[in-house]
């Protein structure tokens, strides 16, 4: 499959990068410094990006089977141009023939009682709280849309952190997933796992979901 992939230098996004390739899939990286990028493999294009930008990466998303974003809204990148690129992607999406959309998500929005967020409750650490937020708003948008694409929004458990690939996981809904010992925990590789599997079955169009052990 081709596959465009913006953020693959982040935390997350690198590991996506990793298991796209091993998988043999073909990947157009868009980043804003492709110098920052050197990994060398012959089914990956690096190309410069910027996600407030749409002429800078609608040319790399031409032919791709699925765009995947894994970018976050820090530095030079703020939650409104999230969102705002989310919107850009499902409208133009289609007029050039793709129609998936694959989002790395944030744990905040999981409900934790029936209707409340976590990022609404009162313990939610205050460092996190911004970022839940603008990745909460990209969640109402994917939803609020009447685009033909398939969007898939995948919220993390609420530890996802560098560890151990196991190829191990569980799917869920709009509720966090916690392990036999109580914790909510996902390593970055297994969740880059998860989406590539999720790349290639096609098997939750239009919905978020979560994933954890």
């Amino acid at each position: 499959m081709k596959i465009a992939l913006f953020g693959a230098t982040g935390n997350i996004g690198s590991r996506i990068l990793e298991e796209a390739l091993q998988r043999g899939h073909e990947v157009t990286a868009i980043v804003r410094d492709p110098s920052k990028l050197s990994m060398a493999n012959p089914k990956l294009q690096v190309v410069s990006g910027n996600v407030t930008d749409p002429d800078s990466y609608l040319p790399a998303l031409r032919g791709a089977d699925a765009v995947v974003v894994s970018v976050s809204p820090r530095g030079n990148t703020s939650g409104a141009d999230l969102v705002a690129l989310a919107d850009d992607l499902l409208a133009r999406l289609p007029a050039i023939g793709v129609q998936r959309l694959l989002w790395v998500g944030g744990a905040g929005s999981l409900e934790v009682a029936p209707g409340v967020r976590a990022v609404d409750t009162d313990g939610f650490p205050a460092e996190y709280k911004a970022e839940a937020l603008a990745l909460g708003d990209v969640l109402n948008a994917l939803r609020a849309s009447s685009a033909d694409v398939d969007w898939t929004y995948i919220s993390p458990s609420f530890v996802i952190a560098p560890g151990e690939r196991t190829g191990q996981y569980r799917l869920g809904g709009d509720q966090p997933l916690f392990d036999a010992h109580g914790n909510s925990r996902i390593s970055n590789e297994d969740y880059a796992v998860a989406l590539l599997d999720r790349v290639e079955k096609n098997d939750a169009p239009s919905k978020r979901i979560t994933v954890g052990y």
